[in-house]
């Protein structure tokens, strides 16, 4: 009998035992069960912190709008002869919406990706520097709208975004008090500009005309507006000249690895704060305004666009936005088109049949 009465206490405790394993399993399962969307949820908050939204509003293609991809003939196409078939300097018609220089990728979360940009360039306080001075901000925005909604209207699939791309250093043939041949833009007039564009939905492009001073010096000068959301940046790499020349009488010049400096630096500050993607655009007319292409590398915050900025016939600017852009290939392309200078003056539809598609259009 003692015997039975110690086999049963045993099977009592082992019992106990397993009961006791059992419910532990099914708290710590709980347990986990109710961590789990915490987690889910901290991640969530992590990718949306990685990824801010862009600061714009794009203008949406509008109800009767007749895409030119759709009016566009097979005959049409074939008539354009691309460079790799023996067309020489002729540009070819390529698919409208193809912003992307072939062969190059873009690993950012930015508005080029798809999106187009369409800029008026200039100084306020200047008539002779582009469309900026020649009109009051208010007529300004509203005339920027309605040659953004033309590109709009021409290719649904890629909404226009306008921006204004203010001279904020201006280069000078007199050394002033620095010895670097720029007149910084007051600060006020930026901020006028920054609120201006912010207020429609639009986006700041803050231009720099270097002088003798480097390209990172004069960014850094900019930190206070790149570190708005809604603020990018423009490089003019005409007005760069070396020490005892004279920006406007000496052609000057921009190394590709000064650029990437100020894309690394640009870089750095989208990560450090939490920002939108930035954009680096480079404006060049000659073949010795910027050198050393190779070294211009976009990375995952920031995109680059070179800008064919000449002016003329129509023809020869084509064909040199083929070379400088496409032949030269970095990212993505833009296109100056001077409403006073060029002969003619192209259309949207006229624009959007170059190869690669022009991401930035801006107007001087």
């Amino acid at each position: 009998m003692k015997k039975l009465a110690l086999l049963f206490t045993g099977a009592l405790f082992l019992f106990f035992l397993i009961a006791c394993s059992e419910d532990t399993t099914t708290t710590n399962e709980s347990e986990k069960s109710d961590e789990e969307p915490a987690q889910e949820e901290d991640t969530a908050d992590e990718k949306e912190e990685e990824n801010p939204p862009q600061p714009y509003k794009a203008m949406e293609p509008t109800e009767d709008a007749t895409a030119l991809k759709e009016t566009l003939s097979e005959e049409e196409i074939e008539k354009m002869p691309s460079a790799e078939a023996g067309g020489g300097d002729r540009t070819r018609m390529v698919p409208v919406g193809e912003t992307l220089v072939k062969g190059a990728e873009d690993q950012t979360e930015g508005l080029l990706k798809d999106h187009r940009l369409v800029a008026y360039y200039g100084h306020p306080n200047s008539t002779n520097m582009g469309i900026l001075g020649e009109m009051e901000p208010d007529e300004l925005m509203e005339k920027l709208k309605e040659q953004t909604q033309a590109y709009s209207d021409a290719d649904p699939s890629r909404p226009a975004v306008p921006m204004i791309e203010l001279i904020s250093t201006v280069a000078q043939r007199d050394p002033g008090t620095e010895g670097t041949y720029v007149h910084p833009t007051p600060p006020e007039k930026i901020d006028e500009y920054a609120k201006l564009a912010e207020e429609n939905d639009a986006l700041l492009m803050l231009d720099v005309q270097l002088g003798t001073d480097s390209v990172i010096n004069q960014v850094k000068s900019l930190e206070k507006w790149l570190k708005m959301p809604h603020v990018h940046l423009a490089i003019d790499t005409e007005f760069h000249v070396k020490e005892g020349q004279t920006p406007g009488v000496d052609l000057g010049q921009v190394d590709g690895a000064e650029v990437q400096e100020a894309v690394d630096y640009l870089t750095e500050m989208v990560e450090e704060n939490n920002l939108p993607d930035k954009i680096v655009l480079v404006h060049q007319f000659m073949d010795e305004a910027l050198t050393n292409k190779e070294a211009i590398q976009p990375t995952e915050h920031v995109e680059v666009a070179l800008n064919y900025d000449g002016w003329g016939d129509s023809a020869t600017k084509m064909s040199l936005y083929r070379k400088f852009v496409r032949n030269e290939a970095v990212q993505y392309g833009g296109f100056k088109i001077f409403y006073n200078k060029d002969e003619p003056v192209l259309s949207p539809e006229e624009v959007l049949k170059l190869d690669p598609n022009p991401a930035i259009i801006n107007y001087q």
